[in-house]
């Protein structure tokens, strides 16, 4: 599945949030609407200045606090207004949701395996990670195809829901979504027209690298 016609020369970016402070307890968020810590406001702030270089010309972010205060950082130096759609919200894990790395290995120790395995898992009885490629990739696309020739688009979004976008706009089976690593706080990952579709210009680029914290690790 993509979105290219062949040509125009489009680019997505795929920004994920800021730090919060569940992300520095290594505690699963999902679709729990958590705040942006002061350095994560600080990391969106820093990272905004490089993604406006780019000139993007739209914006769209999930409606969760931590995407959309991200996405309020880069409105601000563009002047671009920003479209919130829940559909590019965190994976819901259910059960999960609230619980530290630690925890769900303890409580959940092989659904947890089975997922790192590549099986089809619903974690904590949430979603499928197909089903948040199947409402968060027609967004992206949705938006892509509105672009000028050139044009860039830039999606403020999570972990997850990125990792499964990026998978599905690249047409790879999910079983190999695990091979794309996941993106550090307000880190980003670029798709490029290319003449067979989209194509992994850069992954999990920023400044420095930086561990990853949250709920796709």
């Amino acid at each position: 599945m993509n979105g290219a016609q062949g040509g125009r020369g489009r680019r997505v970016v795929l920004w994920r949030h800021g730090q919060t402070a569940w992300n520095l307890e290594r505690r699963f968020q999902g679709t729990t609407d958590i705040e942006l810590t002061a350095e994560g406001v600080a990391q969106a702030r820093r990272a905004a200045r490089l993604l406006a270089s780019l000139k993007p010309d739209a914006i769209i972010a999930s409606d969760l606090r931590r995407a959309a205060a991200t996405a309020t950082e880069l409105a601000s130096v563009t002047g671009l207004g920003i479209q919130h759609d829940a559909a590019l919200r965190e994976t819901f894990a259910g059960a999960w949701q609230g619980l530290t790395h630690e925890e769900i290995i303890g409580r959940f120790g092989e659904q947890y395996a089975a997922w790192k395995r590549g099986e089809s898992v619903r974690r904590g009885g949430g979603e499928l990670e197909t089903e948040v490629a199947d409402r968060a990739a027609p967004v992206v696309l949705h938006h892509a195809d509105k672009l000028p020739d050139g044009g860039t688009l830039v999606v403020v979004s999570h972990g997850g829901t990125i990792r499964t976008t990026i998978g599905r706009l690249l047409g790879l089976e999910a079983y190999h979504w695990e091979g794309l690593g996941g993106l550090s706080n307000c880190c980003w990952s670029v798709l490029g027209e290319g003449a067979r579709g989209w194509r992994l210009l850069e992954h999990n680029a920023g400044t420095l690298p930086e561990p990853v914290l949250g709920d796709d690790d």
